[in-house]
């Protein structure tokens, strides 16, 4: 059974139809990138999926269970992090408050530890910068602040949107060793990333969607073969 699933997904901002019959599926432990251009639907998905956006057709399952159109909360309950574009920290609120907004699923204060401790092995940055008020972090230390704040709860599956923009190049390369280290340990990760060359590389399999419908499915290796990939994605001639 596929840990998510979507089919047929439908979803529209007023009179536009932003994704048009939409179908995916991410199996556990996999990472899943969905590449494509500005504008193509990839950030409306994963909103969609997290109940930002409630789809007007389609299904979304998680483990077999159907969650669209639940309240963001109940899907976070059911331990569906997402990372948003843009990172979305709480600038007045220190490292240590921001990640504990992200354990608000979490069962007791033992949990909440074990998420400490977890996180912060993982982003040894953060945990120097605890007492630290997440607006006067860098970019960089934003995004694993982000990051870190999504997996203490442990989640089922991790909907990553852009984690590398805006970033410096030593900082992506940064920003997806610590994805392929996350997903060696068992996280399960849906990706969306406009830099399509690194999104290639961590995944394993992707779609490519173009003005809200999936066009292209295959296996990463394939897709960074595949001619209108390289040309329109890759750059390559």
């Amino acid at each position: 059974m596929a840990v998510l699933e979507l089919r047929d997904l439908h979803t529209y901002y007023g009179v536009i139809h932003a994704v048009k019959g939409l179908s995916l599926t991410v199996e556990k432990g996999e990472i899943v990138t969905l590449i494509g251009s500005n504008g193509a639907g990839k950030s409306t998905t994963l909103k969609a999926i997290s109940g930002l956006l409630k789809p007007r057709q389609g299904e979304i399952h998680l483990e077999g269970q159907r969650i669209d159109g639940l309240a963001p909360h109940v899907i976070a309950g059911h331990r569906v992090a997402h990372v948003p574009e843009g990172r979305r920290i709480f600038p007045r609120l220190t490292v240590r408050e921001n990640l504990e907004m992200g354990a608000f699923v979490c069962a007791d204060r033992h949990e909440v530890n074990q998420g400490l401790e977890r996180v912060t092995a993982l982003f040894p940055r953060l945990k120097e910068r605890l007492g630290q008020k997440g607006g006067t972090l860098s970019g960089g230390e934003q995004q694993m602040l982000a990051m870190g704040r999504a997996l203490m709860m442990n989640p089922k599956i991790l909907l990553l949107d852009e984690p590398s923009m805006g970033l410096a190049p030593v900082l992506v390369e940064q920003i997806f060793d610590i994805i392929r280290q996350l997903n060696l340990a068992g996280t399960t990760i849906l990706l969306v990333e406009q830099n399509a060359h690194q999104a290639l590389q961590v995944a394993g399999r992707g779609y490519v969607i173009q003005t809200g419908s999936i066009v292209l499915a295959d296996s990463a290796e394939a897709l960074r073969r595949n001619e209108m990939v390289r040309r329109v994605y890759l750059g390559e001639n």
